[in-house]
């Protein structure tokens, strides 16, 4: 929306219609719940960010999107026309992938969730026991669980609890280090070393079954005692996107390399409400990561072809998701690893791996600039 308006100036009316009315650096989820990070620390009001570069900002939900009308309505009522339509609406997470999930499983997909599980947290330094950490069946975000493993196992240390508390990861990932993008090269072994300097057991390539109040039982019924538990769930498209006519029935919106519909050329779906196919299968099912960079690479692509469209220009921004660069910063407390990687999905993909301190440095500074560059609308910038 930013990127548009700075392009195009008076020669478009640009309005945001969204359900929140506060910015969230998902990211810094992974903090929450040890209380290195509040929830103000981490958002910021939306309002004012768009109002300083003439977007209009509608705050309510979409309900309806009428792709032929080119009209969306809101939860109030009100339509809105279009000429041009971005559907960026995000992720909402499926509670319902195991037995007792919803009830039992603490997740650090929402700011809701990650403050839940601070809570957890809480009541676990008053009563330590085995933890269990990871991400479940088709779920597609396995970075955040691996960060909030390693910062765990870091938090441990710091309260003295190292030595009497278990760690395992669950994973529904064939090997350790997949990331639901088919690895990089050397990070199942890089994982695999991590993992065993801070004594933590894994269980790859496994679904949930269920999540008790105090275990959790595998697909073969193996039950792993917990007194922490977070688990990331599989994510889903919002509701209106399932009810638009454009989506898949994981509420996926199908698109070209330009980020266009298939059948709509003013209608464009960036970010988790994109489909992307994956050119592999895995025995137990993963999701594929689009969130983070692929978003933005994916949203910036979309502002730059409808500029070129209002324009009377040709769309040129073409980006498959395979082809799409894999940069990630993988924090561990006081470590970390920096992933670089050429493409995400090729099969002669290329990439290197990073491990060490300096990475907990970078994400943390990394944070700071993208809370000041999101709240200063200088999207521009890198």
């Amino acid at each position: 929306a930013l990127h548009i308006k700075h392009a195009l100036k008076n020669d478009v009316h640009v309005k945001v219609i969204s359900k929140d009315d506060r910015f969230l650096f998902n990211p810094s989820m992974i903090w929450l719940p040890f209380g290195k990070r509040s929830a103000k620390d981490i958002t910021f009001d939306l309002e004012p960010t768009f109002t300083d570069s003439d977007v209009e900002f509608v705050h309510a939900a979409a309900t309806r999107i009428d792709p032929d009308g080119k009209q969306v309505t809101d939860a109030h009522g009100t339509v809105h026309d279009f000429d041009y339509l971005v559907i960026a609406t995000g992720y909402r997470n499926k509670m319902d992938v195991a037995e007792g999930f919803e009830e039992n499983a603490n997740q650090i997909a929402t700011l809701e969730g990650a403050i839940r599980t601070g809570d957890a947290w809480k009541r676990f330094l008053e009563n330590p026991g085995p933890i269990v950490i990871g991400a479940t069946q088709s779920a597609g975000c396995f970075g955040a669980a691996y960060e909030f493993m390693f910062n765990t196992s870091y938090q441990l240390k710091k309260h003295g609890l190292k030595s009497r508390v278990d760690i395992t990861y669950v994973t529904s990932e064939p090997f350790l280090g997949h990331f639901g993008i088919n690895g990089m090269p050397g990070g199942e072994k890089l994982i695999g070393m991590f993992m065993g300097k801070e004594k933590i057991a894994s269980v790859v390539n496994t679904s949930i079954k269920a999540v008790d109040t105090d275990h959790i039982v595998l697909a073969d019924d193996t039950e792993l005692p917990y007194a922490l538990n977070m688990l990331m769930p599989p994510f889903l498209g919002q509701q209106v996107a399932l009810e638009s006519g454009l989506a898949d029935e994981k509420g996926y919106i199908k698109v070209r390399d330009t980020w266009q519909t298939e059948k709509y050329d003013n209608i464009y779906a960036v970010g988790i409400a994109a489909a992307v196919a994956v050119p592999w299968t895995t025995p137990t099912p993963t999701g594929l990561p689009k969130t983070g960079f692929p978003t933005e690479l994916m949203a910036k692509a979309a502002a730059h072809n409808i500029i070129a469209q209002v324009q009377g220009k040709p769309v040129t921004d073409h980006k498959e998701f395979k082809d799409m660069q894999a940069v990630c910063v993988m924090d561990a407390g006081n470590n970390g690893v920096m992933i670089l990687g050429n493409s995400m999905m090729r099969d002669d993909k290329k990439g290197i791996m990073i491990p060490g301190p300096q990475n907990h440095a970078f994400k943390l500074a990394f944070e700071k600039y993208s809370m000041w560059r999101a709240k200063s609308g200088h999207v521009n910038l890198p």
